[in-house]
Parts: structure tokens; sequence; C-alpha cells
């Protein structure tokens, strides 16, 4: 009798969203092989070899052995980044790159894998002035959004459309005084911009006048949609003032929906929208590695099934 496929989770040290799913797995019996790239080459062998049918070979951890070309599904989430302090910048450098090409390569083409999602999709969907025009494109209602160095440009937008908010165009580590910060979505007024601006990109975006936000999660052909109550611009800034209620899209949302992720290939991801005063829909982002567990306590929607179906390659 074959053994089981295993289920790869790529994913850091502390990752609860991973625990709860690799748990679930394991409940049901499918077999989970979890790594993070910072484990490689200490804690993370592969020999992979290239034949007609694909890759072929073994990756594998102190406690786990995955046939490469066996491989039920990918589950992409968090990794830390290959890591090789004890070397001189350079030599680092180089075997970085070597291990981000050749293991990084071996995982993005494993035969017969259903990748949640693919590492290189996500690596496309994380531009956000490229999830704008998909979302334009598959019919999303998107404020008017301005991406500039220019301060003339910045200001011409804040006179033109008044209430404005900026978004970092990206999260990176931001540490003060030694302590990790995030660069928080925030209001811009005419008297804000001046030539710091040339220093690099900046994201602008006219205010939507909301009433509500709403995080979608589409989990393979399942969408979870949950309308988050709050009196904050961001509410991701403070989560215990959040009340959460399931709702239904409006209609053509959920085409849409479908359309952005086949725009990009990808099986799972988690939208924001903000809710205006006539209940239209706004797209604000769209994140191909979005959290979602932490909902499903709130509302009791069944994600945490729906994702594990979608890695167990369970049909509904």
């Amino acid at each position: 009798m074959n053994a089981p496929r295993p289920v790869l989770v790529v994913t850091c040290l502390n990752d609860p969203t991973a625990d709860v799913v690799i748990g679930e797995l394991h409940d049901r019996g499918v077999p989970v092989v979890r790594f993070d790239s910072a484990d490689f080459p200490h804690a993370l062998s592969v020999a992979a070899t290239i034949t007609t049918d694909g890759l072929d070979g073994m990756l594998s951890t102190p406690t786990r052995t995955a046939e490469l070309s066996q491989t039920r599904s990918l589950y992409y989430r968090r990794p830390s980044g290959f890591s090789y302090p004890h070397l001189d910048e350079q030599d680092a450098r180089f075997a970085i790159t070597q291990a981000r090409y050749g293991l990084g390569g071996v995982l993005a083409s494993l035969p017969g894998c259903l990748y949640v999602n693919h590492p290189h999709r996500i690596g496309d969907a994380e531009f956000k002035p490229a999830g704008l025009t998909a979302a334009a494109a598959v019919g999303f209602q998107v404020p008017p959004t301005l991406l500039t160095t220019e301060p003339d440009a910045a200001r011409a937008f804040i006179k033109r459309y008044g209430s404005i908010i900026y978004k970092p165009l990206a999260a990176p580590a931001y540490f003060v005084g030694g302590v990790s910060n995030t660069v928080k979505v925030a209001e811009v007024a005419l008297d804000d911009i001046d030539e710091g601006i040339a220093g690099t990109a900046h994201l602008f975006q006219q205010r939507v006048d909301k009433t509500a936000d709403v995080r979608v999660t589409v989990i393979g052909d399942r969408v979870f949609a949950v309308r988050i109550n709050c009196d904050l611009l961001d509410w991701r800034t403070d989560y215990s003032r959040l009340r959460y209620t399931p709702v239904t899209p409006p209609p053509g949302i959920t085409d849409a929906l479908y359309a952005y992720l086949a725009r990009f290939n990808l099986v799972f991801v988690a939208f924001d929208f903000a809710v205006d005063r006539q209940g239209t829909w706004w797209f604000l982002e769209c994140n191909p590695s979005g959290q979602w567990y932490w909902l499903e306590p709130e509302t009791g929607l069944p994600m945490l099934a729906a994702m594990a179906d979608l890695l167990e390659r369970k049909p509904r």
C-alpha cells in the first residue's frame, strides 16, 4: 500500500495559524512536513533529481521525510528567510542566493502539487500597484489612488480629493528604539507634504467615508465575508475594539473575487473592503498570505475545515 501523500507547510517557528491547520490535518490522518527556510541547511536537507516526469527525490527534516514527487500540497505561509550568520557578508550573500534558487526552485517546481499559494504568485500579488490595477479591471470599486515621488503631484491630489490617506507600499521590519513598529495607514494634510516625498515611492488614496470594513477570505471555492464594525481608520491597530458579523457579499462581488484570483493564479487570499454610507464596497487591498483563523472563534465560520479540505484536496 502506498504511503499517504504529505502536505508541506513552509513557515516560521511562531505561527499559530499554521499550528491549528497542522493539528486539523493530523486529526484527519494527513501527514505533514513542516519546516522554515531558516532551517536550511542545518536542519533541512534536499536531494532532488530531474526526470522526464519532473522533480523526484527527498526533502528531510530531523523528524520527517517527504518524497517530492508525492507531495499533495504546499501551504506557503510566512517563512523567515535563509540565513547564514556564521559567514562573512559576501559568502553569506552567495550562499543565500544558492539556497533561494536551489531549494526555493525545487519547492516551486513540485509535480502535481497544489500550492496554497505558489510563492512566485504570492510575490506577484504583493505589489500594490498590480493589485489595485487588477481590482479595477475585474470590476471592484477602487478609491482614487496616486503613486508618486513628486511633492507637487501629491499636493495636487490632496487639493482635488480632499480627505487623503497614506499607505505604505510594503511593510518591512521597522525598529524604533529597538522595538518593532508598523508604519500605519494615516491621514495626510496639505501641510504634511514636503520635499521628503521625493526620497522614495509613496501611495496616497482618497479616504472612503466608511461605516464599516469587510474582510473577505477566499479558501478554494469557499468565500467567508465578515463585517468589521469599529470607528478606526485602520482596524488592525486595535483588535479589542472590533465587532464581527458574517455577511453575504453584494451581487457581483463574488464573481469579481474569483476573477481577481484567476489573474494571479491564487487559491487563497484575504481581501479588505471599506463599506461607505450608500453600502458600496470599496476595494482596499488583497493579501495573498493574510491572516484568517482569528475570525473563526469570533464568528463560528468553518474556515479551518475549509483550509484543511483544500490542503487535503478533499472534494466538497
